[in-house]
C-alpha cells in the first residue's frame, strides 16, 4: 500500500481506497500563474513611475514638495489647506490629493481671521502669506474667493505630519484653540473662543470631527498597554477554553451555553438598575432624537432611554438564543458529539491551532503588496500644466512647460496667456491606463486574499481528514499531518483553489463597484435607481455568502483522495449542521468576548482597581473597551475557526464513510464508536422520517 493510501486508510486498512486524485483545474492554475506574473509586472511598472514622497511628504497644488532642500519651498515646511473639509472626499483615496488649493507656508496660522475682515485692515500682510504665491490685492472680495486666490477663513492650527490641522481640543470641559480660551482678533480686542469656534464651524464644519479624532488618539496613547494586556487575557482564555474542550467537550459546551445566558441576563439586570437609578434625575428623560449626535458619548449614558434600548436589545438576543436551544436541541447533541471528536482530532494535530498565524502572515503580505502598489500607482501622475487665457486663443487648453513657456511660440501667439498648473495626471498611454491598473490591483488583491484563505481551509481539512481516515488512531496518522496536507494542497489542488477564489473575487469586485455607484447616486432623487441599487447589493451579498459556503465544503471534499458527489446529495444536512456548530462556537466567542469586555468595562470605568489609580484618565472610556472587545473577538475567532473547519471536515467524512462502508468486517466504519452511536442514531431517525413523509 502506497504512502498516499496509508495516509487515509492506515497501515492495517482492508478496503480498496478510492482512485487517487491528480491535479485539479489545471487551466485555472495556469490562469492564476499568468495573473500573478502580470501583477508583478504592474508592481514593477508602478514602482518605476511612482513617487511615494507625494504621500509621505506634503506637496502643494503645483506638485512642489514643501521644505525640501533645493526647491522654491525650502523654507516653507508646512502644507496649508484652503478648505480642509474637502479632504474628506472619496477622491483623496484614489488620487492621494485633496481637492482644494494647497500651499506651502513657513508656519501654520495661529489666529482666527476671515478674509472679509483682513481685506481692509492691517492684518492683510499676515493673511497674504496664506494666499496663492504672487497674489496681489487687485480684486474684490467676491472675486478673490471665487477664484480661490485666498482661503475664506484662517483657523488656529497645529502642524501634524508637516500639515496644518485645526488645533481644537477640550480642557476641563472648555473648548479651546491652542493654549488659550481667548485671543486677540487683530484689532486689540479679545474674543471668547466659543464665538470664534462657532464662526470656524460655519467656515469649515470639520472641527468636531477633528476634536473627536484627537481625543480618541490621546486615549490610545495613554491606554495602549492596557489594551494589549486585555488582548493577552483574551488569548489566554481562548487557549484555556480550547484545552478544556479537549478533555471536557460536552460539559464545556453546556457550561458555555449557560454562561452566555447568565452573562446576557446580568447585562439586562444592569441596564434595568441603571434605568431605575436615573429615575427622577434632571435631564434623564430627554429622548435620543431630541439630543441628537454628540461627540461625547458619555452623555447618552445619562439618559434613561439609552438603557431601555440596551435592555431591549439584550432581551431580544436572550430570547432568540433560548428559542434556538429549544428547537435545535437534537442537532445540538449531534454537534456536541462532533465537537468532542474534533477535540480529539485537534489534540492529535495541535499545530493546527497555530496555522491561522500562517494565514495572517500571508494576508499581511497580500495587503502590503496591494497597498504599496496602489500608492505607487496613485503617485505616478505628473503635474500637468495648460495654457489659460481670458480672451480667445488658438492654443488655449494645450499642455505647456512653465519654465520654457515665456520664450515659446505659444506665448507669442497669445501675449496674455499663462502656463498654469491644471491637475495631476498625464496624457501618455500609461497614464490613461492608470484607472484600469488600479482596478486590476484591487481584483488581484481579492483573488490572492481569497486564495490564501482557501489554502488555509484545504490545509486544515486535509489534516483533519487524515485523522478521520486513519483506522488505528493515532498510530496511522502521518508524522506531520498539517505539513503533508499543505504540500498536497499546493501540489494537486492549486487550480481548484484558484477557481473558487476567482469566483469570489469577481463577486467582491462587483460589490465594490456597486458601493461606489451607490455613493455617487446618494445625491440623486431617482427613487427607482436607489431601489434597484439596493436590490443589486442585497443579491450580490447573498451570492457571496452562498459561494463562500459552497467553496468551504468543496475544499473539504477536494482535500481527500477520490471523487464524490456527496456535497450535491446532502447540502441541507451540511448547511443545518454547519449553522448549528457555528451557533455553538458563536456562543463560545460571546462568552470570551463578554468576559473580557465586562472586565475591561469595570477596569476603565474605575469600578475595580488592581492598585491605586491603575486605570489611566480617558476622554472616552469606550475607546479602549471597544478596541479590546473587537480584538478579543478576532482572537477567539482565530481559535474557533480551526474547530469549525474540523467539525465540518469530520461530518463530511462521516457522510462519505456511510456512503462507502456498511460496518461489516470487510467494510468497517472509520468513525469512532462514540461518534457512531450518536450520528448513526440521528441518521436512522432522519431516514425513518423521510420514509414516513414519502
Amino acid at each position: 500500500m502506497g504512502k498516499e493510501q496509508q495516509l487515509y486508510y492506515g497501515k492495517h486498512g482492508r478496503q480498496r481506497p478510492p482512485p487517487r486524485t491528480g491535479c485539479t483545474d489545471i487551466i485555472c492554475c495556469v490562469f492564476l500563474f499568468l495573473a500573478i506574473v502580470g501583477y508583478v509586472a504592474v508592481g514593477i511598472i508602478a514602482w518605476t513611475h511612482g513617487d511615494p514622497r507625494k504621500v509621505i511628504y506634503p506637496t502643494d497644488s503645483r506638485g512642489q514638495f514643501c521644505g525640501q532642500k533645493g526647491t522654491k519651498n525650502e523654507n516653507k515646511p508646512f502644507l496649508f489647506y484652503f478648505n480642509i473639509v474637502k479632504c474628506a472626499s472619496p477622491l483623496v483615496l484614489l488620487e492621494f490629493q485633496c481637492p482644494t488649493p494647497q500651499i506651502c507656508v513657513e508656519k501654520c496660522p495661529s489666529r482666527y481671521l476671515t478674509y472679509l475682515n483682513a481685506h481692509a485692515s492691517e492684518d492683510f500682510e499676515y493673511y497674504k502669506q496664506y494666499c496663492l504665491p504672487g497674489f496681489q490685492k487687485n480684486k474684490g472680495v467676491a472675486e478673490v474667493l471665487r477664484d480661490g486666490d485666498c482661503p475664506a477663513v484662517l483657523i488656529p492650527s497645529k502642524p501634524f505630519a508637516q500639515r496644518c490641522f485645526p488645533a481644537v481640543h477640550a480642557h476641563k470641559g472648555v473648548l479651546m484653540v491652542g493654549n488659550e480660551t481667548t485671543y486677540e482678533d487683530g484689532h486689540g480686542s479679545r474674543k471668547n473662543i466659543t464665538e470664534l469656534v462657532e464662526g470656524a464651524k460655519k467656515a469649515s464644519g470639520v472641527l468636531e470631527a477633528r476634536q473627536l479624532a484627537m481625543r480618541i488618539f490621546e486615549d490610545y496613547t495613554v491606554s495602549w498597554y492596557w489594551i494589549i494586556i486585555g488582548l493577552i487575557i483574551a488569548m489566554v482564555l481562548s487557549l484555556l477554553f480550547i484545552i478544556l474542550l479537549r478533555f471536557l467537550a460536552g460539559i464545556m459546551v453546556w457550561v458555555m451555553i449557560v454562561m452566555v445566558i447568565l452573562v446576557l441576563g446580568y447585562g439586562i439586570l444592569h441596564c434595568y438598575m441603571e434605568y431605575a437609578r436615573l429615575r427622577g434625575e434632571a435631564g434623564s428623560d430627554v429622548s435620543l432624537v431630541d439630543l441628537g449626535f454628540q461627540t461625547d458619548f458619555r452623555v447618552y449614558l445619562h439618559l434613561r432611554q439609552t438603557w431601555v434600548a440596551f435592555m431591549i436589545i439584550l432581551s431580544i438576543i436572550e430570547v432568540i438564543i433560548i428559542l434556538l436551544l429549544i428547537f435545535l436541541r437534537k442537532r445540538i447533541l449531534i454537534a456536541i458529539a462532533l465537537i468532542k471528536e474534533a477535540s480529539r482530532a485537534v489534540g492529535y494535530v495541535m499545530c493546527s491551532l497555530l496555522y491561522p498565524l500562517v494565514t495572517f502572515f500571508l494576508l499581511c503580505l497580500c495587503i502590503a503588496y496591494w497597498a504599496s502598489t496602489a500608492i505607487f500607482l496613485s503617485t505616478s501622475n505628473e503635474a500637468v500644466y495648460k495654457i489659460f487665457n481670458d480672451t480667445s486663443c488658438p492654443v488655449a487648453g494645450k499642455t505647456c512647460n512653465p519654465e520654457t513657456f515665456p520664450s515659446s511660440n505659444e506665448s507669442r501667439l497669445c501675449p496674455g496667456a499663462h502656463c498654469q498648473f491644471a491637475f495631476y495626471g498625464g496624457e501618455s498611454t500609461y497614464h490613461r491606463a492608470l484607472l484600469g491598473l488600479q482596478i486590476f490591483n484591487v481584483f488581484m488583491f481579492f483573488w490572492l486574499a481569497n486564495f490564501v484563505l482557501a489554502l488555509g481551509q484545504v490545509t486544515l481539512a486535509g489534516a483533519f481528514a487524515s485523522y478521520y481516515w486513519a483506522m488505528n488512531k493515532p498510530d496511522d496518522l502521518p508524522a506531520f499531518p498539517l505539513f503533508s496536507a499543505f504540500g498536497r494542497a499546493l501540489r494537486y489542488h492549486t487550480g481548484s483553489l484558484a477557481f473558487g477564489s476567482l469566483l469570489l473575487a469577481v463577486v467582491q469586485v462587483i460589490r465594490v463597484m456597486l458601493e461606489y455607484l451607490d455613493q455617487r447616486l446618494k445625491a440623486a432623487e431617482n427613487k427607482f435607481a436607489k431601489f434597484l441599487m439596493s436590490c443589486l447589493k442585497c443579491c450580490f451579498w447573498c451570492l457571496e455568502k452562498f459561494i463562500k459556503f459552497l467553496n468551504r465544503n468543496a475544499y473539504i471534499m477536494v482535500s481527500r483522495p477520490g471523487h464524490s458527489r456527496l456535497l450535491l446529495t446532502i447540502p441541507c444536512r451540511v448547511a443545518v449542521l454547519d449553522k448549528v456548530t457555528d451557533f455553538l462556537f458563536l456562543l463560545g466567542k460571546l462568552l470570551i468576548v463578554g468576559s473580557v469586555g465586562i472586565l475591561a468595562f469595570f477596569f476603565f470605568t474605575h469600578r475595580i482597581r488592581i492598585v491605586q489609580d491603575t486605570a489611566p484618565p480617558l476622554h472616552y472610556y469606550w475607546v479602549p473597551i471597544v478596541t479590546v472587545v473587537i480584538g478579543s473577538y478576532l482572537i477567539a475567532h482565530g481559535f474557533f475557526s480551526v474547530y469549525g473547519m474540523c467539525v465540518d471536515t469530520l461530518f463530511l467524512c462521516f457522510c462519505e464513510d456511510l456512503e462507502r462502508n456498511d460496518g461489516s468486517q470487510e467494510r468497517p466504519y472509520f468513525m469512532s464508536p462514540e461518534l457512531r452511536d450518536i450520528l448513526l442514531k440521528g441518521s436512522a431517525e432522519e431516514g425513518k422520517r423521510a420514509e414516513v413523509e414519502e
